[in-house]
């Protein structure tokens, strides 16, 4: 476990959690912000990609499990964006359908945020990558003050 809220705690991504983040990854509507839901072995790519963050970075998407049961009900964790020619660090995660509408993604994503500013991290250097107009995601990234937003394809308006 790396780290915990009163209802999460945080660990690494193996290949052994694939069948279950291939839940939210293949879901069209839980992957209606990237260009399609992702194949079994994009969601091991996924995973990849993430183990080599903790390497790199010391930090990527981490499985997000429940404390009460150990069950892993998503990711949630610190991605490096490029945008033009820097990086910046993005909060992001993904729930499993059955446990959205709960704070759950909001917990985790503070949890993250308190991560990131523990390490040195300051709020206003993460991003929110906006690929499709977004209010949702954008309005509770702003309103817990997590990052800036980056707009991208939102019509010229403020998501």
């Amino acid at each position: 476990m790396l780290f915990e809220t009163e209802r999460l705690f945080f660990r690494e991504m193996t290949l052994e959690d694939t069948d279950t983040l291939a839940l939210v990854m293949s879901d069209p509507e839980s992957m209606k912000f990237y260009p399609h839901p992702f194949s079994r072995k994009e969601v091991e790519n996924w995973i990849k990609w993430n183990i080599d963050n903790y390497q790199k970075y010391g930090f990527g998407l981490w499985a997000v499990c429940l404390k009460e049961s150990g069950e892993m009900i998503g990711d949630c964790g610190i991605t490096m964006q490029q945008v033009e020619n820097d990086l910046f660090p993005e909060i992001g995660y993904h729930l499993l359908k059955e446990f959205r509408g709960m704070g759950y993604a909001t917990e985790a994503a503070k949890a993250c945020a308190r991560f990131a500013k523990e390490r040195g991290m300051k709020k206003n250097h993460f991003i929110h990558e906006v690929r499709q107009p977004s209010q949702p995601p954008c309005g509770r990234a702003q309103r817990h003050e997590i990052c800036k937003s980056l707009h991208q394809d939102c019509d010229g308006k403020s998501c």
